[in-house]
């Protein structure tokens, strides 16, 4: 394959959360963070999920991303077979919202932790965050990123601040 070895693996449970799970390709791209993107759902492939989870650090991951909807089980899945971090997206895939999903990936037994972020893309993104951090422990480049990153974030928000006043007396005058 020729790059870098992967050490994020983004796992969704079915093709059609690609365009949700995308996000947390984009976060690590953005950070030139190396990953790895599957399909394994662990109802309709178990075998499949339990051997990637098992591998996982053999092969040079470093942390597990896995969305799911519904039942949401894949991260638990993943947690169960791997002592790596995982860090479940609960997905919006469902007639509850994510609700559903949401709730099966905060409540893992005592053991076999799965780490929760938010429904949906917003969760996708904080996930990619969260295993930026969990790297940059032992990464100082990637540490230097993260921290400009957030650097750069904190300057956008006084930013923004500076022109409320304006904006604000803009909205009540009617423009």
């Amino acid at each position: 394959m020729g790059g870098p070895t992967p050490t994020v693996a983004i796992l969704m449970g079915s093709d059609s959360d690609l365009p949700t799970m995308a996000e947390c390709a984009r976060v690590l791209e953005g950070y030139e963070v190396p990953y790895d993107i599957r399909v394994l759902s662990a109802h309709r492939s178990p075998e499949e999920a339990a051997a990637y989870a098992r591998e996982a650090a053999d092969r040079g991951l470093r942390v597990i991303i896995a969305g799911a909807g519904g039942a949401a089980h894949l991260a638990g899945a993943m947690a169960a077979h791997t002592t790596l971090p995982v860090i479940g997206v609960p997905l919006d895939s469902s007639p509850l919202g994510g609700f559903d999903a949401l709730l099966a990936t905060v409540q893992m037994p005592p053991g076999v932790p799965v780490a929760a972020v938010g429904v949906g893309s917003m969760g996708a993104k904080n996930a990619a965050h969260l295993a930026v951090a969990i790297l940059a422990l032992e990464d100082a480049t990637l540490r230097t990123r993260l921290q400009e990153r957030r650097r750069k974030m904190a300057e956008e928000v006084v930013s923004k601040a500076a022109t409320l006043p304006q904006r604000l007396r803009k909205i009540l005058e009617g423009g």
